[in-house]
């Protein structure tokens, strides 16, 4: 299910004042409508519980468990069209049209690339970047209308360094800082911010498995020496989303302890 090209908005008039979104929550469920992608667990899942207690009125999409108490879940894949809109429907149905969107979604099929399949490559671009597109597509539609609104792609710090057997994963992860830039220009005109958080080595349910060999192996490459929080991550989308992102477009923001600095 696509848009016609003769319902695409006209983008070439000017800038107008600072966007709806940028308005302080008044309070819990009276602030903006965020939509938070990949919500039920790891970092879109404290991101999600941040901007709830901030006051925004959150949902989240997942394709299994459960998103945060507080937090308008909606089931849907990414990577099918029909299926965001129908997620789209239902929150703007419920809670009314988004006005942030924290695109989280993402997936890893990592091996060395002489071992990669066309699956395991189709398969993570195919969520982590087209995905990206067409939850993006679908929001601009509804923010272009109202001239305001926030994006935010969360990215990772492997798509500005590189890491050997996540050819698939960092190639998707680098694809959302050209997405947001492009956006930045083609949208800012009508008050629409789009930003990149790139997190670095993050404490998680995945990263929890790995042995201790290993984590110090990452530790002594990080600047400040340790791992950080989903929290951290959040409390940066936070900020992109809030008031004081209302001047903030086309940035990468890094939270990975100085690991990807110079890049």
């Amino acid at each position: 299910m696509t848009d016609s090209a003769d319902t695409t908005p006209d983008l070439s008039d000017a800038p107008t004042s600072p966007d709806a979104a940028a308005a302080t929550p008044a309070g819990p469920g009276q602030g903006p409508v965020a939509l938070v992608t990949g919500a039920n667990r790891g970092i879109g899942r404290v991101i999600a519980q941040r901007l709830a207690a901030d006051g925004f009125r959150v949902a989240g999409t997942h394709r299994s468990g459960d998103v945060p108490p507080g937090v308008l879940g909606v089931r849907a894949d990414v990577t099918d069209v029909e299926q965001v809109d129908a997620a789209y429907k239902a929150v703007e149905a419920e809670l009314g049209p988004v006005e942030v969107l924290v695109a989280n979604a993402g997936v890893t099929r990592d091996t060395l690339i002489m071992r990669m399949s066309e699956e395991d490559w189709d398969t993570v671009l195919e969520t982590n970047l087209t995905g990206t597109f067409h939850v993006v597509k679908r929001a601009a539609r509804g923010m272009v209308r109202a001239r305001s609104g926030r994006i935010v792609l969360i990215s990772s710090v492997v798509g500005q360094l590189g890491s050997a057997g996540q050819v698939n994963y960092a190639t998707s992860k680098a694809g959302l800082v050209g997405m947001a830039r492009s956006l930045a220009r083609e949208l800012g005109g009508r008050g629409i911010t789009a930003n990149v958080v790139a997190p670095g080595f993050i404490e998680t349910d995945m990263t929890a498995d790995l042995d201790e060999k290993t984590v110090a192996g990452y530790q002594a490459q990080i600047p400040l020496g340790r791992m950080g929080s989903s929290e951290d991550v959040a409390a940066a989308v936070a900020f992109l989303a809030g008031p004081g992102g209302a001047y903030v477009t086309g940035a990468l923001i890094p939270v990975d302890g100085g690991l990807g600095m110079g890049h």
